[in-house]
């Protein structure tokens, strides 16, 4: 049984590039990291790790460039935040798209070719109320 997000990977061929560019949108240093290899942050108010991992030891069979699943963070500003990332170099994937029930979505492309979702999700905000952060 699935028991919540463990940790969300992300590969980047410049693995430095990737550390910084996350620092710098994240405003945290990461707080695990293995040489050459892997940065791990924890984030958001139930510290969900989020990890980049050099894309030398990504799986045989990996899809080249966006596509897939989309893992999406609740945000609290969901304009603020695409607008951020778009400064930063992240390129649009889909736009602010209204769901229905309060569910907004959007996503980009980061620098390194992974799709980063962000999206204004009510259920999220009812759980952390009862709750609480971590």
């Amino acid at each position: 049984m699935l028991r919540g997000l463990a940790t969300l990977t992300f590969y980047a061929d410049d693995l430095e590039a990737a550390r910084a560019w996350y620092t710098e949108f994240l405003g945290i240093e990461p707080y695990y990291a293995v040489a050459g290899g892997y940065y791990e942050w924890r984030i958001g108010d139930y510290q969900a790790e989020f990890g980049i991992v050099n894309r030398a030891y990504e799986p045989a069979g990996a899809a080249d460039g966006p596509g897939g699943a989309i893992a999406n963070w609740a945000v609290t500003d969901l304009e603020a935040t695409v607008d951020r990332l778009l400064e930063l170099g992240a390129t649009l994937y889909d736009p602010i798209t209204p769901r229905g029930e309060g569910f907004v979505t959007a996503s980009v492309v980061d620098p390194f070719g992974n799709v980063l979702g962000v999206m204004s999700n009510p259920h999220y905000a009812e759980i952390l109320a009862k709750t609480g952060p971590a």
